[in-house]
């Protein structure tokens, strides 16, 4: 009887091998063990447990060099599943993806925020049970849940934190109340900075410092720096809807302030502006139509809002130096217009050492950013080296009784 209690199986050395996988690249044992220094045999009990778990599988075989050739092993998407949600001012979209990202199933529905987090939530957890049936998968299947929510979050708790759009969720267990169902690990972060993850994993993989603006309902910015998501000291990092602009010093936002950013720049804003000029515009996509036809004082609104985004953002090139600046949200779907406004401000007033190589486009991925992000989130969890070790741990335990 072959020995798989912890001991043997070495959970530390079995993630070590499985984080090298982790790249898609199939490698053969005697190519892992020259990676990690282990015995060939070794190696070959650590990748039995790792297909146990579903988490690595067969590749293509390798070229043989005389004699039989060899197997080769690399990442899989395997039966288990991630949960991703994307809670959005008036929207929710969820996806199921295995553990390379792939979506097997996908909703949405119109709900907005202020419905307050059971709806929200009980939603969520209905719509996740039918999509995890659809995508041919049980709730053992599932790993870790990713969501994305429209406002502050302190992320070592997952609660949102005075979110300044919805009403009712100030401090609620947003984990507690998933994870109570599903019986698994909930993410919570910011639905900017899930969106970064998304944007940067599809569009941009080899960029190590990037910028993601949102400007919706909200605006807000995810920043990635060498690689790694930036949440800041308390998760707050990239809030700069709240900084206030030079030019709109008695814009009241709904933060309480004076002059912020998203008060005269936001989707929102944009419509309150056009409706005093006399133009029929009460949302976001109704001055989105009105740049599309071509109204010129939309058109200038538009720009203006870039302008002024461009202002907060000539500071942050300077304290962050990206390679990318990515504009996404509702009011990317304005055009160039938005973009152009963000590129005159900041080509002219940033040093142009930091804009020599800066690329300001918009979102590629668009309105599946977020969702795509919360999947990454959670499967970043999933496989990161002290998950691996505990399921490794565990199913040795099993494997025991």
């Amino acid at each position: 009887m072959v020995d798989i209690s912890p001991t043997a199986l070495g959970s530390s050395a079995t993630s070590d091998i499985f984080q090298i996988l982790r790249d898609g690249r199939p490698r053969t044992r005697t190519e892992l063990a020259t990676l990690t220094g282990l015995a060939r045999s070794t190696v070959g009990l650590r990748i039995d447990s790792l297909l146990q778990l579903g988490l690595i599988g067969p590749a293509e075989t390798a070229p043989s060099t005389g004699g039989r050739p060899s197997s080769q092993f690399a990442l899989t998407g395997g039966n288990k599943v991630v949960l991703a949600v994307d809670i959005g001012a008036t929207h929710v979209r969820i996806a199921v993806s295995d553990l390379v990202g792939r979506p097997l199933s996908e909703d949405a529905a119109t709900i907005a925020v202020t419905e307050g987090p059971e709806a929200v939530l009980d939603w969520v957890i209905t719509a996740g049970d039918d999509l995890v049936q659809r995508a041919g998968r049980t709730l053992e299947d599932l790993l870790a849940i990713g969501v994305g929510l429209p406002g502050p979050v302190e992320h070592s708790s997952g609660r949102p934190i005075n979110p300044p759009i919805m009403p009712g969720w100030d401090n609620f267990d947003v984990p507690a109340w998933l994870g109570a169902h599903f019986s698994v690990p909930v993410l919570v972060d910011n639905d900017v900075n899930i969106m970064a993850l998304g944007e940067r994993e599809v569009a941009w993989p080899e960029i190590d410092h990037l910028i993601f603006v949102k400007v919706a309902t909200g605006i807000g910015a995810g920043v990635i720096s060498r690689g790694m998501l930036q949440r800041g000291a308390q998760g707050v990092a990239g809030d700069i809807g709240h900084v206030r602009v030079s030019r709109s010093s008695e814009t009241v936002c709904h933060c309480g302030n004076l002059g912020c950013l998203e008060a005269v720049a936001s989707g929102p804003a944009l419509a309150a502006i056009l409706s005093e000029q006399g133009l029929a515009a009460e949302s976001s996509q109704d001055v989105i139509e009105l740049v599309r036809s071509g109204n010129q004082k939309a058109i200038q609104a538009v720009r203006q809002a870039g302008r002024d985004l461009g202002e907060i953002l000539n500071a942050a090139i300077s304290l962050i130096n990206p390679s990318v600046i990515v504009v996404g949200g509702a009011m990317a779907q304005a055009g160039e217009h938005l973009i152009a406004g963000v590129r005159e401000v900041v080509y002219a007033r940033s040093m142009p050492l930091a804009t020599q190589h800066l690329q300001i486009t918009q979102s590629s991925v668009g309105a599946n950013a977020a969702v795509l992000g919360a999947s990454i989130l959670a499967i970043h969890h999933v496989l990161s080296p002290e998950s691996v070790e505990a399921m490794v741990v565990d199913l040795a335990d099993a494997a025991a009784r």
